[in-house]
C-alpha cells in the first residue's frame, strides 16, 4: 500500500483524532523508548453495520463518517477582526475614506483578493477577505502589518537551531510568517545573539512563538558525537570509493563526516538520533580496532614525478588498489620533497599491493625535446592541430614521457595559430600528449607523453619542425612605453591587425596588468624588420603628442559641438591630428582636453579660444514678457514675422512652448542687436493691445443693443483678423457715441480716427489668387509695407468681388494704390504666340524649365507655354501683361539667334588636368559658364589609354598605316574639351580654361621626413593641399627620392612651396629635440628594491617619470641576458640625472629599513587583511611599514613579514599580535559552532523510512484464520442503498 510509506506520526495522530473515543487507544512515548505499533483494527476501524446504516440514514454513524470531507472550493472567505485599541487609523471623519481605504485598495491590487470593511458598534474593524487561499493569506498578512498596531517579542533558542527555522532557501521561514501573519527576524550567523524577534499582533506572536519552540524541541532530540581515529586508518573506514561508510550511514540513518585526505584532522563526526548514532559509532570503532591489530606498514621509494601515476585521475588508482588488495597507499603531499610511499594493510596482501604500485608508477616514462620557447606556439599549430596530429597516430599502450629541448622563442610558432600546428602533430602520432612550458617562464623544455613506441616518432617530428622554423623564421623584441600600447593596438585592434596582415607577422603586446614595455614580433625576417620599423615610428609619433586642458564654460559645450555634432566635426576636419574630448555633462566640468602634435594642439587651442570669445560676445540675453495671446501674432503665418526679426537683427529668439504657461520671450545675441529685436517685438505688442482694448471695450461695456449691427466688427477682432467694416457699422458706431458719450466718446472717437478707417475695392474673383500670390507672398508684402489689413471674401459671402482694407487712413490709402495697380495690370493681361523651331524647344525646357523660369522672373511673371514633346508644332504661347509679353518675346528671339549663331570650339587640355580645371565640385567651370554664357562639355574618362591604343593598332594593322599616318603630336580624344556658344564668347572661355591648367614645380625634401609630411592617414598632406589649393605628389618609399612635386595654378605654387619648406623646418627641429630626449643613463640598484621603487600599481615610478619627464626601464626578470640590477633612464640629460637622484634617495631610505618575520595564525589572516585589503592598508599607512602575507601553498602558512624602520616595525608587530589574539577567540568559537551547522547536501544520508507498521493485519494472519471474502457484502458492505450494476453488451465502462 503506497499510503503506508508516506504516513508520518503527525498525520497518523490527525487521522486518529477523527475516531470515536471508544476506539482510541492512547499510548505514551518516552524519549528513551518507543510504544508498540497500533493494531490493524485500531488504525482501520470496521464500517458500521448495514442495519444501522438503513435505520440511521438521516444521521450517519461510525468513525468513518467524520472523515468524509466535502471537496473544498477554490475561493474561500475569511473574516478578520481588529479591536478598537489595536486599530492603527482611529480618527477618520468619514468611514471608507483616508489612508485606511487607500491601503485596502493597494492590498487588493497587489494580492488579487477582495476586501470588504465594516465598522462594529464598539468601533472595532471587521474585514472580510475573499479569494484563493494563497491570495487570502497574503492579504491577511498585509492587513495585520498595515492596519493593526504591532507588538514584538523575542524567543531564545540555541544558535545551531536557527537554520532549521529558516529552512531550505528560507522557504520554512516565509511559510511561517505567512501562516502567523508576523515578521520573524533571525540574527545573522556572525551575530552571537540567540534571540529571535517576532513582530505582529498578540495572537500571531503567540502562534509564531509556539511554532519556533516546536522546531527547536524537535532538534533537541538529535545528538552529535566525535570519534578520534588516526588519519592513516580513515581509508579503511571509508572503504573503496566510500562504499563502506555509505552502507553504515544507510543502515543506521546517521550522518558520518570523515575529513578528506587534504585536511589534517583526525576526528570523525557523527550526527543523528541517539540510538542509531550509538550503533554507527560502535561499528566504526570495531573496524578501527580490528585494522589497528591486523595491519602493518612498508615504505618504498618512488620517484616524485611518478607519484601522480600512482594516484591516478581523481585518486582512482589508489581506490582501485584498496579495492583489489585491501591495502591503503599513502602518498606524500605535492609540496613535500619526500619520495617515500607508505603501504598499510594485512601482511599477506602487501606484496600484491606493492606490485601494483610499481606497475602504475612505471607505466609512464619521460622524454624531453629542446625547442626555443618562442617557437612553441607555432609547433602547437592553430587550435592544437599539429600536436593532435602527432599524438593521435600512436596507440595508447606502453605509455612513455620524453623531454625535448626547443628554444623558447620557437614555441609560439610550433604551436601555430590557435594551436592548429601542434594539434596536427598529436593527431598524426596517435594520441600523444605534448606539453609546452608556461609562456614567459624562459624554459625550452617540451614534454611528450604517450605510448613508448610513438614518443620517439613525435620527438623527431617536433625537432624537424623546430629546425624548419628556425631556418625560415625570426623574432625581435622592442621596448615601447606601455602607455602607448593601446594606441598601437588601435580601435578594436585595427592598427595592430593591419600590421599583422600587411607584413605576415605575429605581434605579441603584453596586457595592461603587466605594465611591461616589451613587444615581441615573430615571423618572416623581412616582415619582422618592417613591422618593427613601423611600430617604432608610431611610438615616436605618439611621444611627440601633447595634451592640453582648455577651460570652456560648460554652457558653451553644446553650442561648440553643434546640432548632431556638425560644428565639432568641422573643427576636427580642420585639425584632423588633434583629438578633442569634452567632459560628460553629468560631471559639470569645464575642462576640454586636446591631444595631438604640439603645433596642431596650439593652433586648435587658439581657434577654439577665438570661437569661445565670439560665443561670449553673442551670448548676451534679454527676457521680454509678452502676453501669451500675442505670441502667435509675433510668430506670424508660417513663422514669417519671427523669421524676419531674427534675420534683420541677427539674433536668436526663443519662444516658450505652446502648452507652457510662460509668457517670456528670450532674445540672445549681441547687446545692440538684442535691444533692436526687443523694440520690434514690443512695438508689435503695443499695436495689438490697442486693437484688443477697443474690441473688449465695445463688446463688454456699451455694445448691448447694437450687437447685430456690430457682430462683423468684433467677430474678426476677437482673433485679431477684423471682419470688413462697412459704412453701416460706422453709422452704428456714430450713433453709439451719441447714446454713450459719457462712457465711450474719448476712446471710440480715437478708435474711429486711428484704427477704423476702411476702404472697399472690387476685383474679379479669378484675380484674387494672383493678388494673394503663391503662399500669400504678394499680399503679405503689401501688408508688411503699409501696415494695413486686407480682407478677401470667403465662400459664404454674397459679394465675392468686394475686398476690404482696414487700418490707419494713410496706411489704407497706400495699400489701396498698390492693390489697384496690381488689379490694373491684371486687366491688361494678353495672350500672344510666336513661332519657334522644334529643334530649339529643348534648350528652353531642359533642367526643369530653368530658362523659362528666368524669363518669368525677369519679365513680370509672364507665362510661356511650349508644345508637348513628341508633337511637331512650332507655336509657343505667351500670357501676361502686354508690355511683359512683348519683352519676353524679344528675349526668346535673342536666345534663338544665339542658338543659331552657336559654334563649337575644341580646347585640348591633357586629361590628367581636367579635375584641377573643374575645381571643387565643378565650381570653376560653373563660373566660366555663367561669365561667358557658353556650354562646356568634358570628354569621358579613358580608363586604360595604353591598352586602347594597342587594340587600335591590332584592329587596323598595315591597312591603317597605308591610309594615314598617326600624328604623334595630335591631341587624344580624351583630352579635348568642347565649348559651345557664340564664337567670341567661346574664344574667351577657351582662354579662361587654358589659364586654369596647372603647372608643376619640384621641391627637395629629405626622404626621412616624407612620412611626417604625409601625416596620419595622409591628413598632413591633405591639409596642405586644401590650404594652398594645389596637388602635392610624394614619391613612393621604394624610390628613396628626395623630390616632392607640387602641381597647381602658378599663383598658388609660391605659397605652397613656402608652406612646405616651413613644415620641413618644423620637422627638423622636432628631430633634433627627439635626439636630445634620447639620452640614456643607467643606475645600479639591488633588484630587491625594485618593487619599492615601482610602488603599488606603479604609483612611485609614475610620479618620478611625470615629475622629470623621463622614461624609466626596469630589467626583465625572465631575460637572463639583462643585468638585473641595472635601471635605464631615458630623456633629456638634465632630467635623467634628476630622476637618478630621486631613485637613489628612495634606495637610501630603503637600506635603513629592516624586515622581521612574525608567526601569525593563518586562520586570522583574512580578518587582518580586511575586505579588498582595506584593513591591512590602514595598518601599513598608520605605522608606515610594509606587511607581506604568505601565498597559498607556502611552506610556513603562518609566517608574515613586516618591513620598515626598526621602531615602526616593532609597533606594527605589537598591533597585529593584539589583533591576532582578539580574532583567534572568534575563530575558535566559530569552529565550535560549525559542528552544529547544516552539513553539505552531498553528505546527507537519510535513513530509509520503515513506513507505517500495524499489528494483527489480515495479511499476517496464521493459516488457521480465514481470510476475508472480498465478494461478500457482509465483509465489505457498500455505502447507503444497494444499486444493481448496469451491464453493457461490450463489458463494463472503464
Amino acid at each position: 500500500m503506497s499510503s503506508v510509506a508516506v504516513l508520518t506520526q503527525e498525520s497518523f495522530a490527525e487521522h486518529r483524532s477523527g475516531l470515536i473515543p471508544q476506539q482510541l487507544k492512547v499510548t505514551t512515548l518516552n524519549s528513551e523508548e518507543e510504544s508498540d505499533p497500533p493494531t490493524y483494527k485500531d488504525a482501520f476501524p470496521p464500517l458500521p453495520e448495514k442495519a444501522a446504516c438503513l435505520e440511521n440514514a438521516q444521521e450517519p454513524a461510525g468513525a468513518w463518517s467524520n472523515k468524509i470531507r466535502p471537496i473544498k472550493a477554490s475561493v474561500i472567505t475569511q473574516v478578520f477582526h481588529v479591536p478598537l485599541e489595536e486599530r492603527k487609523y482611529k480618527d477618520m471623519n468619514q468611514f471608507g475614506e483616508g489612508e485606511q481605504a487607500k491601503i485596502c485598495l493597494e492590498i487588493m491590487q497587489r494580492t488579487g483578493a477582495h476586501l470588504e470593511l465594516s465598522l462594529a458598534k464598539d468601533q472595532g474593524l471587521s474585514i472580510m477577505v475573499s479569494g484563493k487561499l494563497d491570495a487570502v493569506m497574503k492579504a491577511r498578512k498585509d492587513i495585520v502589518a498595515r492596519l493593526q498596531t504591532q507588538a514584538s517579542a523575542t524567543v531564545p533558542i540555541p544558535k545551531e537551531h536557527h537554520r532549521f527555522v529558516i529552512g531550505k532557501n528560507g522557504e520554512k521561514l516565509q511559510d511561517l510568517e505567512l501562516k502567523t501573519a508576523t515578521k520573524i527576524q533571525i540574527p545573522r550567523p556572525d551575530d552571537p545573539s540567540n534571540q529571535i524577534k517576532i513582530t505582529g499582533t498578540k495572537e500571531g506572536i503567540e502562534k509564531a512563538r509556539h511554532e519556533v519552540l516546536l522546531i527547536s524541541a524537535e532538534q533537541d532530540k538529535r545528538a552529535v558525537e566525535r570519534l578520534e581515529v588516526e588519519k592513516a586508518f580513515h581509508p579503511f573506514i571509508a572503504g573503496p570509493y566510500n562504499r563502506l561508510v555509505g552502507e553504515i550511514m544507510q543502515e543506521t540513518g546517521t550522518r558520518i563526516n570523515i575529513p578528506p585526505p587534504s585536511v589534517n584532522r583526525t576526528e570523525i563526526v557523527f550526527t543523528g538520533e541517539k540510538e542509531q548514532l550509538a550503533q554507527a559509532v560502535a561499528r566504526i570503532k570495531k573496524i578501527y580496532e580490528e585494522k589497528k591489530k591486523k595491519t602493518t606498514t612498508i615504505a618504498v621509494e618512488v620517484k616524485k614525478s611518478q607519484h601522480k601515476y600512482v594516484i591516478g585521475p581523481k585518486g582512482n588508482s589508489l581506490q582501485e588498489i584498496l579495492e583489489r588488495t585491501g591495502v591503503s597507499v599513502e602518498i606524500p603531499p605535492s609540496d613535500s620533497v619526500s619520495e617515500t610511499v607508505i603501504l598499510r594493510g594485512e601482511p599477506e596482501k602487501l606484496g600484491q599491493a606493492l606490485t601494483e604500485v610499481y606497475a602504475k608508477a612505471n607505466s609512464f616514462t619521460v622524454s624531453s625535446v629542446s625547442a626555443p620557447s618562442w617557437l612553441h606556439r607555432f609547433i602547437i599549430g592553430k587550435k592544437g592541430q599539429n600536436l593532435a596530429k602527432i599524438t593521435q597516430q600512436m596507440p595508447k599502450a606502453n605509455i612513455a614521457e620524453v623531454e625535448v629541448s626547443i628554444p623558447a622563442k620557437l614555441h609560439n610558432s610550433l604551436i601555430g595559430t590557435k594551436g592548429r600546428l601542434i594539434r596536427s602533430i598529436m593527431e598524426e602520432c596517435g594520441g600523444v600528449h605534448i606539453h609546452f612550458p608556461v609562456e614567459g617562464s624562459g624554459s625550452d623544455t617540451v614534454v611528450i607523453r604517450g605510448p613508448s613506441s610513438d614518443v620517439e616518432k613525435a620527438k623527431k617530428q617536433l625537432l624537424h619542425l623546430a629546425e624548419e622554423k628556425i631556418n625560415r623564421m625570426d623574432y625581435v623584441e622592442i621596448n615601447i612605453d606601455h602607455k602607448f600600447h593601446r594606441h598601437l593596438i588601435g580601435k578594436n585592434g585595427a592598427n595592430i591587425n593591419r600590421i599583422k596582415d600587411q607584413y605576415k607577422v605575429s605581434v605579441r603586446i603584453p596586457p595592461d596588468s603587466e605594465k611591461s614595455n616589451l613587444i615581441r614580433i615573430e615571423g618572416d625576417p623581412q616582415g619582422v624588420q618592417q613591422a618593427k620599423r613601423e611600430l617604432l615610428e608610431l611610438a615616436s609619433r605618439m611621444e611627440n603628442e601633447r595634451t592640453k586642458d582648455l577651460i570652456i564654460e560648460q554652457r558653451f559645450h553644446r553650442t561648440i559641438i553643434g546640432q548632431k555634432g556638425e560644428r565639432i566635426r568641422e573643427i576636427r576636419d580642420k585639425f584632423p591630428e588633434v583629438i578633442i574630448n569634452f567632459p560628460d555633462p553629468a560631471q559639470k566640468s569645464d575642462v576640454v582636453q586636446l591631444r595631438g602634435p604640439k603645433n596642431e594642439v596650439e593652433k586648435c587651442t587658439k581657434y577654439m579660444q577665438k570661437m569661445v570669445a565670439d560665443l561670449v560676445e553673442n551670448s548676451y540675453s534679454i527676457s521680454v514678457p509678452i502676453f501669451k495671446q500675442f505670441h502667435k501674432n509675433i510668430i506670424g503665418k508660417g513663422g514669417a514675422n519671427i523669421k524676419k526679426i531674427r534675420e534683420e537683427s541677427n539674433t536668436k529668439i526663443d519662444l516658450p512652448a505652446e502648452n507652457s504657461n510662460s509668457e517670456t520671450i528670450v532674445i540672445t545675441g549681441k547687446r545692440a542687436n538684442c535691444e533692436a529685436a526687443r523694440s520690434r517685438i514690443l512695438s508689435i505688442q503695443k499695436d495689438l493691445v490697442m486693437m484688443d482694448s477697443l474690441d473688449h471695450f465695445l463688446c463688454y461695456k456699451i455694445v448691448g443693443p447694437f450687437v447685430p449691427a456690430m457682430q462683423g466688427l468684433w467677430a474678426g477682432m476677437g482673433s485679431y483678423k477684423p471682419a470688413p467694416v462697412s459704412t453701416g457699422i460706422q453709422k452704428a458706431l456714430q450713433e453709439l457715441l451719441l447714446r454713450s458719450a459719457f462712457l465711450a466718446e474719448p476712446f471710440a472717437a480715437v478708435a474711429l480716427q486711428t484704427k477704423s478707417f476702411t476702404v472697399d475695392i472690387r476685383a474679379k474673383p479669378e484675380y484674387h489668387k494672383f493678388l494673394i500670390g503663391k503662399g500669400g507672398g504678394k499680399i503679405r508684402k503689401v501688408r508688411d509695407s503699409t501696415g494695413a489689413r486686407i480682407i478677401f471674401p470667403v465662400a459664404e459671402d454674397k459679394d465675392q468681388d468686394l475686398i476690404t482694407i482696414v487700418g490707419k487712413e494713410d496706411a489704407v490709402r497706400e495699400a489701396q494704390k498698390e492693390l489697384e495697380a496690381l488689379i490694373q495690370n491684371l486687366d491688361n493681361v494678353v495672350e500672344d504666340y510666336m513661332l519657334v523651331e522644334p529643334k530649339h524647344h529643348r534648350h528652353f525646357v531642359i533642367r526643369r524649365g530653368q530658362v523659362l523660369r528666368e524669363i518669368a522672373e525677369e519679365y513680370g511673371g509672364v507665362m510661356v507655354s511650349f508644345p508637348r514633346s513628341g508633337t511637331q508644332s512650332d507655336k509657343v504661347t505667351l500670357k501676361g501683361a502686354k508690355d511683359c509679353v512683348e519683352a519676353a518675346k524679344k528675349r526668346i528671339q535673342e536666345i534663338i539667334e544665339d542658338l543659331e549663331a552657336q559654334v563649337t570650339v575644341e580646347c585640348a587640355i591633357p586629361q590628367k588636368f581636367h579635375r584641377s580645371v573643374m575645381g571643387p565640385k565643378g565650381s570653376r567651370i560653373q563660373q566660366i559658364t555663367r561669365d561667358y554664357n557658353v556650354q562646356i562639355k568634358f570628354p569621358d574618362r579613358e580608363e586604360n589609354p595604353g591598352q586602347s591604343a594597342e587594340q587600335a593598332i591590332q584592329e587596323n594593322g598595315d591597312e591603317a598605316g597605308e591610309g594615314r599616318e598617326a600624328d604623334p603630336g595630335s591631341p587624344r580624344r580624351c583630352d579635348i574639351i568642347i565649348i559651345s556658344g557664340r564664337k567670341e564668347k567661346c574664344e574667351a572661355a577657351k582662354e579662361a580654361l587654358e589659364a586654369l591648367v596647372p603647372v608643376t614645380i619640384e621641391v627637395e625634401v629629405p626622404f626621412d621626413l616624407h612620412r611626417y609630411i604625409i601625416g596620419q592617414k595622409g591628413s598632413g598632406i591633405r591639409k596642405m593641399m586644401d590650404e594652398f589649393e594645389v596637388n602635392i605628389h610624394v614619391p613612393a618609399p621604394e624610390l628613396q627620392s628626395d623630390i616632392i612635386a607640387i602641381t597647381g595654378l602658378a599663383a598658388n605654387l609660391g605659397r605652397a612651396k613656402a608652406g612646405l619648406l616651413e613644415r620641413v623646418k618644423e620637422l627638423q627641429a622636432e628631430q633634433e629635440d627627439r635626439a636630445l630626449r634620447s639620452f640614456k643613463l643607467s643606475v645600479t640598484v639591488d633588484p630587491k628594491y625594485h618593487p619599492k621603487i615601482i610602488g603599488r600599481k606603479g604609483a612611485v615610478i609614475t610620479q618620478i617619470r611625470l615629475e622629470h619627464d623621463v622614461n624609466i626601464q626596469f630589467p626583465d626578470k625572465d631575460d637572463g641576458s639583462q643585468a638585473q640590477d641595472q635601471i635605464t633612464i631615458t630623456g633629456y640629460e638634465k632630467n635623467t640625472e634628476a630622476a637618478r637622484d630621486a631613485i637613489l634617495k628612495i634606495v637610501g631610505e630603503l637600506e635603513q629599513m629592516v624586515s622581521e618575520d612574525v608567526p601569525l595564525d593563518h586562520r586570522v589572516h583574512a580578518r587582518i587583511i580586511g575586505a579588498r585589503g582595506k584593513a591591512i592598508r590602514k595598518i601599513m599607512d598608520e605605522f608606515k611599514v610594509d606587511i607581506r602575507f604568505p601565498q597559498s601553498g607556502a611552506p610556513d602558512p603562518n609566517c608574515v613579514t613586516v618591513t620598515g624602520l626598526p621602531e615602526n616595525v616593532e609597533e606594527a608587530i605589537d598591533h597585529i599580535l593584539n589583533l591576532e589574539e582578539e580574532y583567534l577567540a572568534d575563530v575558535v568559537d566559530s569552529e565550535a559552532l560549525q559542528v552544529y551547522m547544516k552539513p553539505p547536501a552531498h553528505e546527507e544520508y537519510k535513513a530509509p523510512s520503515k513506513g507505517f507498521v500495524v499489528r494483527d493485519a489480515p495479511w499476517t494472519a496464521s493459516s488457521s484464520e480465514k481470510a476475508p471474502d472480498m465478494s461478500s457484502s457482509e465483509e465489505f458492505p457498500s455505502f447507503g442503498a444497494q444499486v444493481a450494476p448496469k451491464t453493457l453488451p461490450w463489458g463494463p465502462k472503464r
